[in-house]
């Protein structure tokens, strides 16, 4: 299937999308980890978008587009992908259907994963992470059981900058004001599902299987 998965930070979208791809054998495609590999692979798009991230700035659609247009490019990704987060703007939109049409592919379906403002804000403040080992804990859900200590190797634990609430908050205004006018995008296409993201991972699961079982293509 090819998918798009749409959501503020924090959703679960990305998880959900890690599930779906192992039970239909498609690709996940993130935004954040082609911008990471191209810039770790000194790709000449990596280079650029490199460029903009040291200084702190958006990465140009065009460089995004780019990456997005490289990958589609692997003929393993005609046998179906997984857009998670991408697009996340109009123009955006706009330019994965003219790659897409390039590639003689199209969308099967858009899912809008909603969660309330407030359950996202409690998610996404309350995730720490190790800085030596990466594992990742939550405050509420999935403690550490060493408190403030990282269970795998004890290194003491960290909460992201952007995971700080002022952070969080900006974060859900931006991604508010650059995906109504997307959604409406897709709903006019007739091409997009909403899911309830809130609960847990398995039945919010269960939930979108359905979703796509009415969608999956032959």
């Amino acid at each position: 299937m090819q998918l798009v998965f749409l959501g503020a930070p924090g959703v679960g979208k990305g998880t959900q999308a890690d599930k779906v791809a192992a039970q239909y054998g498609s690709h996940k495609i993130s935004t954040g980890d082609l911008l990471r590999e191209a810039v770790r692979n000194q790709t000449t798009l990596g280079l650029q978008a490199k460029g903009y991230m040291d200084q702190g700035k958006l990465v140009p659609d065009s460089v995004v587009i780019g990456l997005v247009r490289a990958k589609l490019a692997d003929p393993d990704y005609a046998k179906g992908f997984i857009l998670d987060g991408f697009p996340r703007t109009v123009p955006q939109a706009e330019e994965l259907g003219t790659v897409l049409n390039e590639r003689g592919l199209r969308l099967d379906r858009v899912i809008n994963f909603k969660v309330s403002r407030e359950d996202i804000v409690k998610r996404l403040s309350g995730r720490r992470s190790c800085p030596k080992c990466q594992a990742t804990y939550h405050v509420d859900f999935a403690p550490s059981k060493k408190g403030s200590l990282c269970d795998r190797c004890g290194e003491a634990l960290i909460q992201r900058s952007d995971d700080q609430r002022e952070a969080v908050e900006t974060r859900l205004r931006i991604y508010e004001e650059q995906t109504a006018p997307l959604i409406s995008f897709y709903e006019k296409k007739n091409m997009l599902s909403h899911l309830d993201g809130a609960g847990a991972v398995e039945a919010v699961y269960q939930n979108l299987t359905k979703v796509l079982a009415a969608y999956k293509t032959a």
